[in-house]
């Protein structure tokens, strides 16, 4: 009795999951569709209960353009960690059903990695929904039928595993933990790239060149999952990407070398996997948050009493001209100030919001130095779904002060000097100081170089 119910449930986990046999054209349509309906009915449901919104066909079939994060507003924490990861089963059955599918309609196996890529999967889809299955060549009838080539089904079931441990480790980190850790950015990509490589060169032995080529890949699909699923914006992943190639190709090295000099042997592995995890809870042991300080000037043709004027407020500045800020990037807009003296409170509205600056120290013409009581976010990230806010927009970049120095120069001139302190919570700090000096002193010359037109077309 009991494998009279187990055999149909194995039968059907290899359709499913394993990458050995071709499959038609009417298999493939029939599990697509039956499988859709299936997701779509729990995924509506789960919606509105979260949340009390219905969720359209449209919003299902057509994520790309009609989701919106406003769809999911008000849902608890967890639900999109959980989301996506219900989601990650369905698409290893889209994948590796539609690589058998290429397969038996004698097309490209690597055609399956268009899975991934929203609105160009159903165009691949529709077709192989339509194409025959191919007639077996000689060589086939002779080995007993058609099979899978074992290189793209490695390949398939090396991306898996990677992204199968990377995806839940940055849920965990990002949205469980909410650190964005040394584990998340050292080990995420390099566990990524070991595990990848590990899989794709455990069963034959693969060349260098083509590990480190299916290591980008995966990596380079992970972070198409991290904006598909709203996880993050363009911005954000750009500036990760260079670091995390870097690392997951150091790990790809590794992977293969375990796959190639201890076959069979795990250990070494799967201790790495589990090290993640674990370095994500022990990060919270981190000394105390250091202060960077950035600072620019600019040389005026004016006494510092005119430019005093144009520092303590300044009318509203030129839109953006800087590719920068035009990928939403806060920038200045314009400062206003309620009072004169210490204790007056200087509001600098940006194109995210308004920093609130209580003054510090007032001493015209030469020093205005303010706290920052409260701040907008730093950017507004590019995504297809328009506003998104991941965690890290609030709270791990946060600016401390800021001051102006203006100093008189010989033939009537000042040297004006701006300057910012902040706080950064991301780590590896060192690697996320770069970009986050290169923005603040963005945002410094901005400001200047405004002060400076105003005061030199007033004088």
């Amino acid at each position: 009795m009991r494998n009279g119910v187990l055999e149909p449930l194995l039968r059907r986990a290899e359709l499913w999951f394993r990458l050995v046999t071709p499959v038609d054209r009417r298999t493939y349509l029939a599990t697509g569709l039956g499988l859709m309906v299936f997701k779509y009915t729990v995924d509506a449901g789960a919606v509105s209960l979260a949340t009390g919104r219905f969720w359209s066909p449209l919003d299902y079939l057509l994520p790309f353009y009609l989701l919106r994060a406003e769809k999911l507003a008000g849902a608890p924490a967890w639900f999109l960690p959980a989301f996506v990861l219900w989601t990650l089963p369905f698409l290893w059955i889209g994948v590796a059903m539609t690589l058998r599918r290429a397969v038996d309609a004698g097309r490209s196996p690597w055609l399956a990695l268009v899975f991934f890529v929203p609105l160009f999967n159903y165009v691949v889809m529709l077709a192989l929904c339509r194409l025959p299955t191919v007639p077996l060549s000689p060589r086939e009838e002779r080995a007993g039928g058609r099979t899978v080539d074992a290189r793209p089904a490695l390949a398939l079931y090396g991306i898996a595993a990677g992204l199968a441990v990377a995806i839940p480790a940055i849920l965990l980190n990002v949205y469980v933990l909410g650190r964005y850790s040394t584990s998340l950015f050292l080990g995420t990509p390099f566990t990524l790239g070991a595990v990848t490589a590990y899989v794709f060169n455990r069963e034959t032995r693969q060349g260098v060149g083509a590990t480190l080529q299916i290591v980008t890949v995966s990596l380079m699909l992970l972070a198409g999952a991290m904006l598909l699923f709203a996880l993050e914006g363009l911005v954000c992943v750009a500036l990760a990407l260079p670091l995390a190639l870097a690392l997951a190709l150091l790990g790809g090295i590794f992977g293969r070398a375990i796959a190639l000099h201890a076959p069979g042997r795990t250990g070494h592995l799967a201790s790495l996997v589990l090290a993640v995890p674990l370095l994500a809870g022990l990060d919270e042991a981190r000394g105390p948050t250091p202060r960077y300080e950035v600072d620019d000037s600019v040389v005026v043709a004016a006494p510092p009493a005119a430019v005093w004027r144009n520092v303590v407020s300044f009318s509203e500045l030129a839109p953006p001209a800087e590719t920068l800020f035009q990928l939403g990037i806060a920038h200045p807009i314009r400062a206003r100030i309620d009072g004169a003296g210490a204790g007056a409170t200087r509001r600098c509205e940006f194109s995210t919001g308004t920093f609130v600056e209580p003054i510090t120290e007032w001493e015209a013409p030469s020093r205005l130095s303010f706290d920052i009581a409260a701040q907008p976010a730093p950017l507004r990230e590019l995504s297809p779904y328009g506003t998104i806010a991941p965690p890290h927009l609030h709270g791990y970049f946060r600016a401390r002060r800021g001051a102006f120095r203006l100093t008189a120069l010989p033939r009537g001139r000042t040297l004006l000097v701006g300057a910012t302190w902040y706080e950064l919570d991301i780590e590896p700090r060192g690697y996320w100081k770069v970009p986050a000096d290169a923005i603040v002193s963005a945002i410094h010359r901005r400001v200047l170089l405004h002060i400076k037109q105003l005061t030199e077309a007033g004088s």
